[in-house]
C-alpha cells in the first residue's frame, strides 16, 4: 500500500512541476505580438471632441476616437497621445480619454484663427518629460500642466512643421523640420524669454518631411524634392537619384536592426546599407504605388502604407512571399495616416475611419469605449 502511495505521490509532484513550469515559463512564439491582452475599462470622456475639418465625419459615428488620426505616441508614463486632424490633441491614460480644446492647446496662438485646417502630425518627448507637438501653426510643448506655443516670434521663420519632423536626439537637442528648413531649439534662450529657435544653416531651406537619428548618432532628413540629407555632426551629405536613391521625393525614414536605412519614395521604398541601394515597388509585391509611410517593428517586420492598402514586408523572406497586402477586406481602413508600436509591442494604426489595432492576425477598430 505504501509503495502505491509513494508512486502516486511522485506522479503528483511531477505533474505539479510541469504545471508550474508551463505557467511561469511560457514562450511567446512571436515577441512582437501580445500573448494575452487584458481588457481595460471604458475610459471617462473628458472634454468635447470637435468635428474633423473641414466637414463632419461622413461615417456619422460619434463613438470614434476621431475620424482622422495623423499621429500616435506613447509617453514615458504610458499615456497615449493622438493627433486628430482638424483638432488639437487627445490623451488616453486608461482612466480617461481627454480631449484638449484648441484654445487650451494653442494658448492664444493667433495663427490658428487664420486657418481651420490644423492637425497634429508629429509627437515626441524630451529628456525632461515634456511632450512636443508639430502642427501647421508651429510647435507646442506640454510640461505636464500647460501647453506653450512657439511661432515666428520665437524664431520659427516657417511654422508649418512636416510630418514625423520633430526629433529629440541622443544628447537631448530638439530638431524641427518645416516647409522652410530645419530649426534647433535653445532651452537657455527660452528660459530668458529670447528667440529660442534658430535655423540650421548647413541645410538649404527645403521642405522637410521626416527627421530621424540613427544608432551612430547621424541625423537623417527627408526632403520633399531634394532627396535625403545626412548630418554626422561635422558635415552634410546630400543623397539623391544621382547617388542611387530611387527617387528625390522622399518622406518616411526608418532604421532596421541591421543598421540599414529605409526611405519611402514616390513609387516605393528604398534600402541603403551605407554603400548600395535596393528599391522595392509594386512589381516586387508592395500594394500600391502612391506610398505614404513606413514603419519598422522591433521584430524587423516592415509596414508600408499606400493609397488603398497596407503592406507587411518580412525582409528575411525571399521573393513575393515576403509581402502580404492588407486592404479594407481585411478590416483596415484604406487611408492610413499613422503607424505606431507601443511599449508592450502592440501595433496601432491611425486611419481615415478612426483608430485601429493589429493582433497578429486581424485589424480591429478601437473606439472611445475600446477595446483598449
Amino acid at each position: 500500500m505504501a509503495k502505491y502511495f509513494f508512486r502516486n505521490l511522485s506522479y503528483l509532484v511531477l505533474l505539479a512541476g510541469i504545471l508550474i513550469k508551463s505557467c511561469n515559463g511560457q514562450v511567446n512564439p512571436n515577441p512582437t505580438m501580445i500573448v494575452t491582452d487584458v481588457p481595460k475599462p471604458v475610459p471617462e470622456i473628458v472634454g468635447t471632441p470637435t468635428p474633423d475639418s473641414p466637414v463632419h465625419s461622413p461615417y456619422n459615428d460619434t463613438g470614434l476616437v476621431s475620424q482622422y488620426i495623423r499621429s500616435i505616441f506613447q509617453d514615458s508614463k504610458g499615456n497615449f497621445w493622438f493627433g486628430p486632424a482638424g483638432q488639437s490633441v487627445a490623451r488616453y491614460d486608461v482612466k480617461t480619454l481627454r480631449y484638449f480644446s484648441k484654445n487650451e492647446f494653442f494658448q492664444g496662438n493667433e495663427s490658428v484663427n487664420r486657418d481651420d485646417g490644423n492637425s497634429v502630425h508629429a509627437i515626441t518627448e524630451d529628456k525632461n518629460g515634456h511632450i512636443w507637438f508639430g502642427t501647421y501653426h508651429g510647435i507646442i510643448k506640454y510640461d505636464g500642466t500647460n501647453f506653450k506655443s512657439y511661432t515666428e516670434k520665437n524664431g520659427l521663420s516657417n511654422i508649418k512643421v512636416g510630418r514625423k519632423s520633430i526629433l529629440v536626439d541622443q544628447s537631448g537637442d530638439v530638431w524641427v523640420g518645416t516647409e522652410g528648413g530645419v530649426f534647433r531649439y535653445h532651452p537657455t534662450a527660452d528660459s530668458t524669454g529670447g528667440q529660442c529657435f534658430s535655423l540650421f544653416e548647413w541645410l538649404p531651406p527645403v521642405a522637410i518631411k521626416g527627421i530621424m537619428e540613427d544608432k551612430a548618432g547621424n541625423i537623417w532628413l527627408a526632403s520633399e524634392s531634394k532627396g535625403i540629407f545626412r548630418y554626422d555632426g561635422q558635415a552634410i551629405k546630400n543623397i539623391t537619384e544621382q547617388e542611387g536613391l530611387g527617387d528625390n521625393v522622399a518622406g518616411g525614414l526608418a532604421q532596421d536592426k541591421m543598421g540599414n536605412i529605409w526611405f519611402t519614395m514616390k513609387g516605393g521604398i528604398c534600402r541603403y546599407d551605407g554603400q548600395t541601394f535596393k528599391s522595392y515597388t509594386s512589381e516586387d509585391g508592395i500594394g500600391g504605388s502612391e506610398i505614404w509611410g513606413i514603419f519598422i517593428e522591433r521584430s524587423g517586420i516592415i509596414w508600408i502604407t499606400a493609397r488603398g492598402s497596407t503592406t507587411r514586408f518580412d525582409p528575411s523572406v525571399a521573393g513575393r512571399e515576403a509581402f502580404m497586402v492588407y486592404t479594407v477586406a481585411d478590416g483596415l481602413n484604406c487611408c492610413v495616416q499613422s503607424m505606431y508600436q507601443d511599449h508592450s509591442g502592440r501595433m496601432w494604426w491611425g486611419t481615415g475611419q478612426g483608430l485601429y489595432r493589429f493582433d497578429g492576425k486581424r485589424f480591429f477598430q478601437v473606439k472611445q469605449s475600446g477595446p483598449w
